[in-house]
């Protein structure tokens, strides 16, 4: 199988050949500014922007503040992009793959066979001197068809009982984990269980993903090995998607709770933990 990851001179292989990759662009910070801009500024010629808060999520609200993208909102604007059934994609963002990540994940929970990463994101592909282009493309309208449950999910209920009986890691810094800060959530804390392992120490200085070998230890030491029962979550599902990918590198299956933190605390009765490793 290949690896989820592209890198920058192999991605511009790729898109020399015949029939090259869908390339999408999904640059985006939490809290903004709307990742357009930097897309408009330049982006790897071809690629189409898709916007992570509009079409890789659903408004948020009592689901989370990302919750999964309606099936027919998702595959329209896919095609949009011209993504096409079983043709090869290529997703990236600026750097460390967080929003990449999700739109990989969100591919391949809809049934896209062939979702690829560009590893090191746009700075990787300026960095090894990349053609950038500030035109608009103008893909020919694809034929994907969006079929939910491609990826296993975790809701609130599932999520509690793994943190009990397997492994569920908390993505987020550690500082929000242990509950001694909440920059973007009503509430702070975490899931009763709940192993933190901040996915940001999942790439290194440049937004390269670690080794394999490297990525199986960390998560090894949290307790998620091969054969172990494993899931993830964060604050809204975006970096727990890029845990997930991590995780996936290292060989190791997971489940992603969509919902995660904020949709855990919009019931009241829902247990938290403070403090913690």
């Amino acid at each position: 199988m290949n690896s989820p990851l592209v890198s920058a001179p192999e991605l511009r292989t790729l898109l020399a050949a015949p029939d090259p990759p869908t390339l999408l662009d999904v640059r985006w910070r939490l809290g903004g500014p709307p990742g357009i801009e930097d897309y408009r500024r330049g982006h790897i010629p071809g690629a189409c922007f898709v916007d992570l808060d509009a079409e890789l999520a659903d408004p948020p609200g009592t689901a989370g503040r990302h919750p999964l993208p309606a099936t027919s909102a998702f595959e329209r604007a896919m095609r949009r992009c011209g993504v096409r059934a079983t043709h090869p994609v290529v997703v990236y963002d600026a750097d460390n793959s967080t929003a990449a990540a999700r739109a990989w994940w969100v591919l391949g929970y809809f049934g896209h066979p062939a979702v690829r990463v560009l590893d090191g994101g746009f700075r990787a592909w300026t960095d090894a001197g990349g053609e950038v282009s500030t035109s608009d493309p103008t893909p020919a309208p694809g034929d994907f068809t969006a079929h939910p449950g491609g990826r296993p999910i975790l809701d609130a209920a599932s999520s509690a009982a793994l943190a009990q009986r397997g492994v569920l890691l908390d993505a987020r810094a550690p500082e929000r984990f242990r509950g001694e800060t909440e920059p973007i959530d009503p509430v702070a804390g975490h899931i009763p269980g709940a192993r933190n392992l901040d996915t940001r120490d999942n790439v290194d200085p440049t937004g390269h993903f670690l080794p394999a070998d490297q990525l199986r230890a960390r998560f090894a030491a949290a307790g998620a090995v091969p054969g172990a029962e494993v899931g993830t979550y964060c604050g809204s599902g975006v970096t727990a998607a890029h845990e997930l990918l991590a995780l996936e590198l290292a060989g190791i299956p997971a489940a992603l709770y969509v919902g995660s933190w904020s949709e855990w605390i919009t019931d009241p009765a829902r247990p938290i933990a403070l403090g913690g490793d």
